[in-house]
């Protein structure tokens, strides 16, 4: 096929959830819209908390706030253009504007998945090797670990994008999803993308898969140390620190394993989307919940915080 023969494609259609009733749409966007802020002021508030807050100057609350800024940027991504085609239907998207919130997906994505790991790498230092955890995880070497998870995201989100919309597209633009993911783009694409496919699997089990395995088996040693204490109170207090962390990373991989590694025809198109909702907008907003409910380091600063900022004016 020649490039003449190609009918050239300016826009996408959204389909999200086009084909329920009005009034659901209105009480989806009611639903989402209440998901969404809450979502922003919960991971902002642990942002002002974790950096106020002088008693939270380690590495586990550092990495949290790097998570939170992660997950600022997932919603921002995602959330206002589904807003968008729920309340107003515009359901239009630019082949630009397409390109662009596919390349931040992955980017934030790949990016979360890391830090994730690295979460779960200080939570193994801390409690397997607690003498040389203030050498090992040094103001610099978080620094360093936090700075390569985000870097991580470049590369897939560079490579991915940039090879989807190299790919001509010859009419079809009905993106049946409530944004533009790779699989259902790459769909409409009227060229042979086997090897795109496979490097698209090899990126997955780079990025959600290995670093998954690598906190599987920091689990693997966490449980192992733990079980060994002596002490009840000391392995109340080591599981303590490191639960967030394990239900967040439950959430979060549960969902996406679920969606990226399972046959395309296992899954209807509907199913994929209620998939998607959970690690593109529930669990954002479960994360600072999560943390601020569980950790009593958390809670204890977000009331000294609000001690401090609401003292003066009683006096």
């Amino acid at each position: 096929m020649t490039w003449e023969n190609w009918t050239i494609v300016s826009e996408f259609v959204l389909v999200s959830f086009s084909t329920l009733s009005s009034e659901l749409q209105a009480l989806l966007f009611l639903l989402f819209l209440t998901i969404y802020l809450v979502t922003l002021m919960g991971n902002v508030l642990i942002i002002l908390v974790t950096t106020a807050d002088s008693a939270l100057q380690n590495p586990m609350y550092f990495f949290l706030r790097n998570l939170s800024f992660l997950e600022i940027g997932f919603n921002l991504v995602i959330v206002p253009k589904m807003l968008g085609t729920l309340i107003i239907q515009d359901t239009t998207i630019s082949f630009l504007g397409c390109a662009t919130q596919m390349y931040f997906f992955f980017f934030f994505g790949a990016a979360e998945c890391c830090l994730l790991a690295t979460m779960a790498y200080d939570r193994y230092v801390a409690i397997c090797d607690p003498l040389r955890y203030p050498i090992i995880m040094s103001r610099r070497a978080c620094a360093q670990l936090a700075a390569a998870s985000w870097f991580s995201g470049f590369p897939v989100a560079t490579v991915q994008t940039t090879w989807i919309f190299s790919f001509p597209f010859c009419g079809p633009n009905r993106v049946n999803h409530f944004f533009c993911d790779s699989p259902p783009v790459i769909a409409l694409v009227c060229a042979d993308t086997s090897l795109f496919e496979l490097e698209a699997l090899t990126a997955t089990v780079l990025f959600i898969l290995f670093p998954f395995l690598l906190i599987l088996g920091s689990y693997v040693r966490i449980l192992s140390t733990i079980f060994r204490m002596p002490s009840a109170e000391g392995k109340r207090k080591a599981f303590s620190t490191c639960s967030s962390h394990l239900l967040v990373v439950s959430l979060f991989y549960s969902t996406a394993i679920l969606t990226y590694f399972r046959p395309r025809s296992s899954t209807s198109p509907e199913g994929k989307k209620l998939l998607s909702l959970s690690y593109t907008v529930v669990t954002p907003m479960l994360n600072p919940i999560i943390y601020s409910l569980r950790n009593s380091e958390v809670k204890a600063a977000l009331k000294r915080v609000i001690h401090r900022t609401l003292g003066p004016q009683k006096l």
